[in-house]
C-alpha cells in the first residue's frame, strides 16, 4: 500500500512541476507579445482564430433566400464565371468567397461544400441562397425517384448491350 501512495505522490509532483513549467512558458510568451491575454479567450489558442457563431454568418437567417429555396445535400452547385461577383467581390463575406473558390475548381454538391468550408450544412444552404440571388452560382437539383427510368428497362438495355 505504501508503494502505491509513494508512486502517486511522485506522479503528482511530476505533474505539478510540468504544469508550473508550462505556465512559466506561457507567461514568457505573453510578455513577449506585450499585452495580457483576454480572459474570454482562454479556451482557444492563437491558431484557432476568431470564433464566429453560425447565426452571425447568416445574419440570423435559417432559410435560403427570400423564396425559401430548399437545397438537397446532393444538389450540384456550379460557378457561373460570367456572373458578376465571382471574382473576390468585397461585398461578399469570406464564407461566400470560400464557396465560390471551391466551385471554381469543380462542380460540387452541397454536402461537399459544407465539408470543404468546414461550415454546418444549414449555413452553407443560406449562403448558397445568397449566391443564387446574385446569380453567381447555378444549382442542378437531383432527379426525383419518380422520374428515374424503370429497373426493367435498364436491365433490358444491359442485356441488349451484352448480346452485342
Amino acid at each position: 500500500m505504501y508503494r502505491n501512495v509513494a508512486a502517486y505522490r511522485a506522479q503528482e509532483a511530476a505533474y505539478q512541476a510540468e504544469e508550473a513549467a508550462y505556465r512559466a512558458e506561457e507567461e514568457g510568451a505573453q510578455q513577449e507579445r506585450g499585452s495580457p491575454e483576454d480572459p474570454g479567450s482562454q479556451w482557444f489558442d492563437h491558431e484557432a482564430g476568431p470564433l464566429v457563431r453560425p447565426y452571425a454568418m447568416t445574419g440570423g437567417r435559417t432559410t435560403a433566400g427570400p423564396q425559401g429555396v430548399r437545397l438537397d445535400l446532393i444538389a450540384l452547385v456550379s460557378l457561373d464565371p460570367a456572373a458578376p461577383g465571382t471574382h473576390d467581390d468585397p461585398a461578399l463575406g469570406p464564407e461566400h468567397n470560400a464557396i465560390i473558390a471551391l466551385c471554381r475548381i469543380e462542380t460540387q454538391t452541397v454536402a461537399e461544400l459544407a465539408a470543404g468550408t468546414d461550415l454546418p450544412v444549414g449555413v452553407v444552404r443560406v449562403l448558397l441562397g445568397d449566391l443564387l440571388e446574385q446569380g453567381c452560382v447555378t444549382v442542378s437539383r437531383p432527379v426525383p425517384p419518380a422520374q428515374l427510368p424503370d429497373e426493367k428497362i435498364l436491365r433490358e438495355v444491359i442485356d441488349g448491350l451484352r448480346a452485342l
